[in-house]
């Protein structure tokens, strides 16, 4: 259903590098930089799904909003320890409750959110 999911950003360098980082952590590889139409786009592919973080095409400042939530798969509870990590030491801040299982409204899982430099809403989900 989904193809791609572009993030307005700030800071495309230091965004470039916390989502390098949590999603190599995720088994990613790099981001691919790319110009388009005067514009520059950090991207990331991983089965057919593309992210990309770029600047406003409007010049007015990226923000994030209430409500949205990007959802990213890890394959084990230590690989979501890892992506957590990865995100705090790359300018990402915890919120919410640490790392850990969660039951109720569904399978039981393991999972943490994070927000990006830019404020950006990540859970970092494991379902067995």
């Amino acid at each position: 259903m989904l193809t791609h999911l572009l993030l307005g950003t700030n800071h495309p360098e230091a965004s470039r590098r916390f989502y390098d980082a949590v999603l190599g952590a995720l088994g990613t590889a790099p981001s691919t930089h790319i110009h388009v139409n005067g514009f520059d786009r950090f991207v990331w592919s991983h089965n057919g799904f593309r992210l990309l973080i770029a600047m406003p095409r409007d010049g007015e400042p990226a923000t994030h909003y209430n409500g949205f939530t990007l959802g990213l798969a890890a394959a084990s509870p230590e690989q979501v320890d890892q992506a957590v990590a990865a995100a705090l030491a790359h300018g990402g801040t915890q919120i919410e409750d640490p790392p850990g299982w969660r039951e109720g409204g569904g399978p039981r899982r393991y999972l943490a959110y994070v927000r990006d430099p830019d404020g950006h809403k990540l859970c970092i989900i494991h379902k067995p």
